[in-house]
Order: C-alpha cells, then sequence, then structure tokens
C-alpha cells in the first residue's frame, strides 16, 4: 500500500514539474540532479557541505544511522557516514552544518503525535575525505518545553550554533530554540519562541539573515534578526514533488535545492526572493541590506501561465500527499 500511495504522489508531481527543471546533469554542481542511489528512497534531510563544494549530505526517513555524501554534478554517493555510539535512531527527519564544521542530525520525528517524552540530536564532525567510514557521534537528549511533538525541520544558525528546531503540525507549529550550547550528559530543553506553518523543513542561510520553511505544498523565506523570525516572510516559487521532504541553502546562499522522497527522487535548485542575498558577505547574523531587492526572475509571484499550474497542482498534489503520509503513518503504526 506503502508504495502505490508514493507511486500516485511521484506521478503527481512529474505531471506538474515545471519545464525549467528539466536541466541537463553530470556538469556544474549546485543544479537539479537525481539521487541516483538505490538506498535512497526516503530522503527526508539535506545539507550543504561546507568542506567540499557541490556535495549534499542526506539520510533516509528510517533507524538506520547511515548518512549519504551525494555529489550534485552527477547525483552518485561518493561518501557513506556510519555513525557510531548512538544507539538506533528512531525517526531521523533532518540534518543541518553548523559554524563548527560539524553535522547535525535531527532524530525528530513522531509519527504518533507526541508518544515519546524525548528525542535526539546527533552530531559529528563534517568528514575532510570523502569516501565510506565510521563516525563518531554525540547523542543529545531532547525534551519541549511545552510536551512531547512531532517535528521534521532542525536549523543550526550558522552564526551563533543555537539549534532550532520547528514542529509539524497541519494547522501550524512552534519554532523552538534550544540552549545556548547542547548538553550530553543532561536534558536539552527546547522552547517556543515563534509560530510557523505546516514544516518539514527549514533551512538558514549561509550568512544566517534569512531562515526558509518548506511545507508539502509551499515555502516561505524569512528575514531571521535577533533569535526570531521577523515579519510575515516571502513566498518561494517551491516546486510541486512527490513528498516534499528537504530543503537547504546551496553553500554560497545564492540558489535553495529543494528535494523529495522517493526511489531516483530529484533535488531542484530555486532561485531564492532575496535574490541571493543569502551570500557570507555581510556581518554575521545580519539580515539583507534593506535597499536590496529581487531581480524579476527571483520574484515567487506565479506569471500569467503559472497560476492555473499552482491551483491544479496544489488540488492533485494534496490529495496525492494526504494518502502518502496517511499511509506511512498506518505502516508505522502496525
Amino acid at each position: 500500500m506503502r508504495s502505490a500511495l508514493c507511486a500516485l504522489g511521484a506521478a503527481a508531481a512529474l505531471v506538474l514539474l515545471p519545464a525549467a527543471h528539466a536541466r541537463a546533469e553530470g556538469q556544474e554542481p549546485d543544479r537539479d540532479f537525481a539521487l541516483r542511489d538505490a538506498r535512497i528512497t526516503e530522503s527526508s534531510g539535506l545539507a550543504a557541505s561546507r568542506a567540499h563544494p557541490g556535495i549534499y549530505w542526506t539520510h533516509n526517513d528510517q533507524d538506520a544511522p547511515l548518512i549519504y555524501g551525494v555529489d550534485s554534478r552527477t547525483g552518485e554517493t561518493v561518501a557513506t557516514l556510519t555513525m557510531q555510539g548512538v544507539g538506533t535512531p528512531r525517526d531521523m527527519e533532518a540534518i543541518s552544518v553548523g559554524p563548527d564544521g560539524d553535522i547535525y542530525v535531527g532524530d525528530i520525528g513522531d509519527n504518533l503525535d507526541g508518544s515519546w517524552d524525548h528525542v535526539w540530536i546527533y552530531r559529528f564532525p563534517e568528514p575532510k575525505v570523502l569516501k565510506d567510514q565510521k563516525v563518531a557521534a554525540e547523542q543529545y537528549v531532547v525534551k519541549y518545553a511545552d510536551g512531547p511533538r512531532d517535528a521534521e525541520a532542525l536549523m543550526v544558525h550558522p552564526k551563533t550554533g543555537r539549534v532550532y528546531i520547528a514542529s509539524k503540525k497541519q494547522d501550524g507549529g512552534g519554532l523552538y530554540a534550544g540552549p545556548e550550547r547542547l548538553s550530553s550528559s543532561g536534558t536539552n530543553v527546547f522552547r517556543r519562541v515563534g509560530e510557523v506553518p505546516w514544516v518539514t523543513d527549514g533551512a538558514f542561510s549561509p550568512d544566517g539573515g534569512r531562515l526558509v520553511l518548506r511545507g508539502y505544498f509551499t515555502a516561505q523565506e524569512y528575514v531571521w534578526k535577533d533569535g526570531r523570525i521577523e515579519g510575515e516572510g516571502t513566498a518561494v516559487g517551491a516546486p510541486f514533488q512527490g513528498q516534499a521532504e528537504s530543503v537547504t541553502y546551496t553553500a554560497d546562499g545564492s540558489a535553495l535545492m529543494f528535494g523529495s522522497e522517493g526511489k531516483n527522487s530529484r533535488v531542484l535548485r530555486v532561485e531564492p526572493p532575496s535574490g541571493g542575498g543569502g551570500r557570507e558577505t555581510e556581518s554575521p547574523g545580519a539580515p539583507a541590506s534593506p535597499g536590496a531587492s529581487a531581480s524579476p526572475s527571483a520574484s515567487a509571484a506565479p506569471g500569467p501561465g503559472e497560476q492555473g499550474n499552482v491551483t491544479v497542482g496544489f488540488l492533485v498534489l494534496a490529495g496525492a500527499t494526504l494518502l502518502v503520509v496517511a499511509g506511512k503513518r498506518l505502516v508505522r503504526r502496525r
């Protein structure tokens, strides 16, 4: 049942996928590519490497402690990392790279809507050499100040190193801030600092001045200032995907990369509304310059022929994705 539902969602996405995403592969990095590794069937998180240009880290939505390094030039896996010292993960949903060069993995999913009183974050240094290897990871126990909840988005601020989690709820979730520094010897309490829409992943821009949050059908880019979301955010022209699960900025902040679950799933490049203002050219934590404006090509507003595609696409993909999510929950309850 699960595979059939996923196929339905994927088929809907393929029909509705804009032609602009049909770029050639195997050439420039940080462009559209497919995850060609047969082991990657439920890519649930995505993070651009800071040490290796054009490489993206991802993982399956499952209980295996494996992280895959994928070359965006070819879509091939160039490194498989096996985390050690973390026990058996329950539901890994997100991945992010911190300012210390460490990779953070969020084992934060809870498809039973708050049945676990704690979740985990894993952390290990990004490897200097791309090869299959075992990595020693630290494990952090996480609890929410207002009780257990499901979440799929974990973001590490690229300047302060503070970890944030966005909870997942159809009618809107919360943005939670962790302590200034995570502790491996005690419980790390995350406290609600803002409200967010239905979120499946998120990422900070490399300069720390922007935060993008995506859901199954939409994405928003927000100004980030003083540890908070500022304003209502700007719509991002997110692509339609079978099960929209991941997003990250490119390492230089010039674009957003959107991923989804499924075999041979595609990672698609989208220009941000900020016009690539996420590049590391500004002071730490500063938002984009007030005078900066996005070019017409970076505008999130749909063109005359796109609005119908958005409406039809939403209706078709909404039904398909809800079936996928429902099927996934049924499978995991068994």
